[in-house]
Parts: structure tokens; sequence; C-alpha cells
């Protein structure tokens, strides 16, 4: 099925606040083998800067994977989830995230092309506290497979 190419350059409305966890980001690191003392230890993380323990770097994609639920649950837009693979993800920092950050994120549809039968959608989330301040930009490109051929 193909996709709307209408929904680039749509964006929707800012996702529910956001409470970034201290226990959510260690056991986010323990799942990845991030053993850093920044990531479990608030000391360590005051000693090096920040007011409580950090995020790893891929951290925000337990949040902006739910948050483009918006973009892919759209019926309108036509996407075949059972049909759908990662097919990129990738981050842009303004600062890092900490717990206790209260994040909102707002979803944008920055491309939508087809090649070889398939269907590729990129999602673009901002990520910002609740006062507006930027702290991620990730990028996440989704890929429908094509229909199979007879």
């Amino acid at each position: 099925m193909p996709l709307d190419q209408t929904f680039a350059g749509r964006t929707w409305p800012p996702t529910e606040t956001y409470l970034v966890g201290r226990e959510k980001i260690r056991e986010f690191a323990r799942a990845i083998g991030a053993t850093e003392a920044e990531y479990h230890d608030p000391e360590a993380a005051r000693a090096l800067g920040y007011p409580d323990v950090v995020a790893p770097p891929t951290f925000p994609v337990t949040i902006t994977m739910a948050a483009s639920r918006q973009v892919i649950n759209d019926p309108t837009l036509g996407l075949d989830y059972t049909r759908v693979v990662h097919g990129d993800q990738k981050f842009a920092y303004t600062r890092p995230m900490v717990a206790g950050d209260a994040v909102v994120c707002v979803n944008t549809v920055d491309e939508i092309t087809t090649r070889g039968g398939h269907w590729f959608i990129t999602v673009r989330t901002e990520v910002r506290t609740e006062d507006g301040e930027p702290v991620v930009t990730a990028w996440s490109k989704l890929v429908q497979r094509g229909e199979e051929s007879a």
C-alpha cells in the first residue's frame, strides 16, 4: 500500500510530558551494557557537572519511539506496520538528557520516498524541556517493505 506523500512536512502537537527518571536511565544503561559511572551514580554525574545521572546517547529512543506513534498510527498515512523494518536512527544533541528532565516531543515527517517497491518515511522528533529548551533531535527512518511478487 502506498504511503500518503502529503504527510511530508506535517507536524503534530507536542506529546504529553515525559519525566526522565533516574531508574529508567539506570535500567537502560544496564540493558545496553553501559557501565560508565555517570549513567548510574548521581555523585559521579555531579562530579562531571551534571545535576543527576546522565542518559546514554541512545536513551531518547525510548521516548521518541513512543512519541512517533502519533505518526505511524494515523490511518490516513497508509502505513502497514506489519511490513515495517527500522532503517536508520540518528541523534543530534543540544545537551545531554539527565534524570529530572521533563520533556515533550514534537514529531514532523521530514520525507516520504519510494525506491525499489519499498516506502521510506523519515520522522524527526524534537525533544525539548517543558520550558522549550532544546535537548535532542532524533531522526528515525522506517521502511515499509513492498509487496512480494506472486
